[in-house]
């Protein structure tokens, strides 16, 4: 350590070794990642600290522009990310006061997600790694939304995940930050996808209450109001006795009933329907009860093979759809009856943001797993498994459900 007067006395800081040291006051300051994420329509950047202080962050989101052309269209995502990129994470920097000199390293999503959109992140992170000869540490995406939670608390390995976007969905066992066993995953469409065709089937972005709302959080809104027994949408692979989901059905069946009621009450397709609040609530409890019975079936293919901790085990929610409240209802009813504790990142963290991905880097960071070099070339990946697949092993298993009702107070 060495100690030099600043003028005044004041506390004059220099960077010395990837560490920020305040002269005069023998303090050093934990080592700053930079996260980046383009991975589909958000554009996202933060600077955090390895002890899991946000000093910095920025967003830009995509959400009106797709709004308005009915879903993600990927040349626009991409062009999006290319116009705002470099103001966000000149954003982020900024508003954590940290120059691009003092970063310990720089994390960006690059598996998986859309190509063009992955193309974006890749590219701008490259180029500011090689400029500021930064250690890179390349992130798959699902990961970080695995690890946000130890950000917020302490949670020990191993864990049950269950991720759940508009793009994904899967099951996984977290026994470290890159071991992990993947127990299911979706066969089609992933939860928020389905949930945004049938917002956009149903029209909901004429809906008076639902204006600047996603699908997903058109449905849930609507769905408070609604009476779900209205419709009775059966949910999926009863007789498969695996972790897998398929939300591709629930959405032909809900596509199938919309068609017969506006045939019923003479409406044309793109008009509301008077029954919207009914079909949300059935679309959207048929999509938590799936959920649900497949995590049902990871909780106890995990207990009897042992894979869980006897004190304390606990299922981690994360991801866009994790957000909805009524899902979240449905899954404390099977963590009651099994004994775990559920935990789920707060709304802001579960959907795609620069935070996961900086906390990722920390993690990998302070255990020097997948830091490369800023002269390393890196390629990015639109489609990436999580972990080792033993979705085999599972469904050998055969575990069958005890019977559970699903009934929330949403």
């Amino acid at each position: 350590m060495f100690v030099v007067k600043g003028l005044q006395g004041r506390s004059v800081p220099c960077v010395f070794m990837g560490y920020k040291i305040y002269r005069n006051r023998a303090e050093i300051r934990p080592r700053m990642v930079l996260g980046i994420e383009t991975s589909c329509d958000e554009t996202g950047a933060a600077v955090l600290d390895e002890t899991g202080t946000i000093l910095g962050e920025s967003l830009h989101s995509q959400k009106e522009v797709h709004l308005k052309a009915g879903g993600i269209i990927p040349p626009i995502a991409q062009s999006l990310h290319k116009e705002n990129i470099s103001r966000v994470v000149q954003e982020a920097l900024e508003r954590s006061s940290v120059t691009p000199r003092e970063l310990a390293a720089v994390a960006t999503t690059v598996k998986p997600g859309l190509a063009l959109s992955l193309s974006v992140g890749l590219h701008f992170s490259l180029s500011f790694v090689k400029q500021h000869e930064k250690p890179f540490i390349p992130i798959h995406h699902m990961e970080a939304h695995a690890l946000t939670v130890r950000m917020l608390q302490h949670v020990e390995f191993p864990f049950l995940v269950l991720l759940v976007s508009g793009g994904h969905s899967l099951l996984a066992l977290a026994r470290g930050i890159d071991d992990f066993l993947l127990l299911g995953q979706t066969l089609d469409e992933a939860p928020g996808d389905t949930l945004d065709k049938v917002a956009r089937r149903l029209s909901l972005i004429k809906h008076p209450k639902c204006r600047g709302l996603s699908g997903g959080q058109a449905v849930e809104l609507l769905a408070k109001d609604g009476d779900r027994l209205q419709f009775r949408f059966k949910s999926p692979m009863g007789q498969r006795y695996d972790c897998d989901f398929s939300f591709a059905g629930i959405h032909n069946q809900v596509m199938l009933a919309i068609k017969k009621k506006e045939k019923q009450e003479g409406v044309e397709p793109g008009q509301l329907l008077s029954c919207v609040q009914d079909i949300a609530a059935a679309a959207q409890h048929t999509v938590a009860s799936h959920i649900a019975k497949r995590t049902h079936r990871a909780i106890l293919f995990c207990k009897t093979h042992g894979l869980l901790p006897q004190n304390n085990p606990t299922l981690v929610v994360s991801g866009g759809v994790a957000s909805n409240e009524y899902i979240r209802e449905t899954l404390r009813i099977i963590t009651n009856a099994t004994g775990l504790q559920l935990l789920c990142p707060p709304a802001k963290f579960c959907t795609d943001n620069g935070v996961m991905i900086a906390w990722n880097g920390v993690e990998r960071l302070k255990q020097g797993k997948g830091v490369v070099s800023h002269t390393q070339d890196v390629t990015y990946e639109p489609k990436a498994p999580l972990g080792r697949d033993i979705r085999a092993e599972v469904r050998d298993a055969t575990i069958k459900l005890p019977v559970l009702k699903l009934k929330t107070k949403s």
